[in-house]
């Protein structure tokens, strides 16, 4: 989505002219220099690179995990402490992270039970958010007893718990096999529709980026800069009909390969030579 099509409203997220550095024992190091980007309510933008670019500094500095060393970040045109304070935005990492001691009920309605939510309402949202993720027949289970992929699908509900405009995702599907990893891309696709959230999300895969994304940003090596924001064109997107529907079918459709391609260009610079949609790490 262009900054032309939000107009007046406010963005999920703009980062406005950020640059970060760390002090090590060997001096200096500058993680993002220069960085500005928005994201639009309800858009969903992928950010990739190679290791080390800052891909995951930037996620840190937009939940207020941490600050930049200079230049603004904004989150629904509040300061990112505000938003996080005020619950603006869920966030998801590569872990899981569920309480091993906690149901999966237990584990969805965690941030519920930190702010003070009465328990007949947190009951009613667990049950919500179950059933949005699949997993209600599930709710009376431990961590220990779940896959890989449902332990993620407990960690997004969790995100979602208390209703958030935004979604920020750190390598959430990293750990899981390629299988597992499809199942949740297309999960993932359905959540964000249904609950209409913003989604910025850190990945290295590059079909991830495409089949999820209305746009990638594509990040340089170190010291991190937005090299090149690809807008992703898939299915009926090509001859500017409605966002194309994101299913197993889109991954074998001529676009699909063709947007793979243009993430991989970005990313190396130039024309790559190679297998058609092969992924590129």
């Amino acid at each position: 989505m262009t900054d032309a099509a939000v107009n007046a409203a406010e963005y999920a997220v703009e980062v406005a002219a950020v640059d970060k550095t760390f002090d090590t024992r060997s001096g200096t190091v500058t993680a993002l220099e220069g960085i500005h980007l928005t994201v639009a309510p309800g858009e969903f933008v992928s950010l990739i690179g190679p290791s080390g670019c800052g891909k995951s500094t930037l996620m840190r500095l937009v939940a207020d995990l941490d600050e930049p060393t200079s230049g603004a970040i904004r989150v629904f045109g509040k300061t990112a402490k505000q938003a996080r304070l005020d619950q603006e935005y869920g966030i998801a990492f590569q872990q899981a992270g569920l309480l091993p001691w906690r149901t999966v009920a237990g584990n969805i309605a965690l941030p519920l039970e930190l702010h003070g939510v009465a328990s007949a309402a947190r009951r009613d949202r667990v049950a919500e958010l179950l059933d949005m993720v699949g997993l209600s027949d599930f709710a009376d289970r431990f961590p220990d007893q779940l896959s890989g992929g449902m332990q993620q699908r407990v960690a997004i509900a969790r995100s979602l718990a208390e209703r958030p405009r935004l979604l920020l995702m750190d390598e959430p599907f990293g750990a899981l096999d390629e299988m597992t990893r499809e199942k949740m891309q297309a999960e993932l696709v359905r959540i964000s529709g249904e609950t209409g959230a913003a989604v910025v999300f850190v990945t290295h895969s590059i079909p991830e980026a495409v089949f999820l994304s209305d746009r990638v940003v594509v990040m340089s090596p170190r010291p991190g800069r937005v090299a090149q924001v690809v807008d992703m064109r898939l299915g009926a997107d090509v001859s500017g009909g409605a966002r194309a529907s994101r299913d197993d079918a889109l991954r074998e459709e001529r676009s699909f390969f063709e947007m793979v391609t243009a993430v991989r260009e970005a990313l190396h610079g130039a024309p790559v030579a190679g297998a058609r949609g092969v992924e590129t790490r």
